[in-house]
Order: C-alpha cells, then structure tokens, then sequence
C-alpha cells in the first residue's frame, strides 16, 4: 500500500477495510467504551484505568478485522490516519452516515 497524500485521500481506503458491518459494529463498541473508560478516570480521579482503553479500543477494532474482514488493520501500516479514521467513522456512524 503506498502512503497518502493527505488523510481525504486515505479515508476512502480506510472505509473499504471496513466493509463487514460487524466489524464497523466491533468499532463502534469499542471507540465507545474507550469513551467511557476516559471519561470515568477523568471524573473519578483513578487515572489506571487508562492503560484499559487502547487495550479496549484496538482489541475490539481487531477482532473485528481478523474475524470478520479477514484482513490486517490498517493501524499496522498508518497508524495516525486509521486512528483518525476510527473517530472519523464513529462519528458518521452517530449522525447516521455510516450503517452498523
């Protein structure tokens, strides 16, 4: 895979290796206990439960991928756009852009 020019070009390909609705669903649950996990260190001071969320977020990202896409996670290979791509999508999935 050659590298982007800029991440409008990359979320196309982002969006393609994510075509399995239950992996974009696998996404979407764990982008949003990630949320969860910050939001009650943030609040109740316990700021161990950190080390949970990337182990949350990714674990369930890539499950996503190695069971139902059956392909490699584009964090391998672009780690800045596909975490940017995750949020990205996240938020089209809450306005309804992007079907799970």
């Amino acid at each position: 895979m050659s590298a982007f020019a800029s991440f409008r070009d990359f979320y196309p390909y982002y969006l393609n290796e994510h075509r399995d609705r239950r992996c974009r669903r696998l996404h979407f649950i764990g982008s949003s206990l990630v949320l969860l996990i910050l939001f009650y260190a943030l609040f109740s001071e316990r700021f161990v439960w950190l080390w949970l969320a990337p182990v949350v977020g990714y674990g369930f990202a890539w499950i996503g991928h190695f069971v139902f896409e059956k392909n490699r996670p584009a964090t391998f290979r672009h780690p800045l756009y596909s975490l940017m791509g995750d949020w990205v999508m996240y938020w089209q999935v809450l306005r309804g852009q992007v079907k799970i």
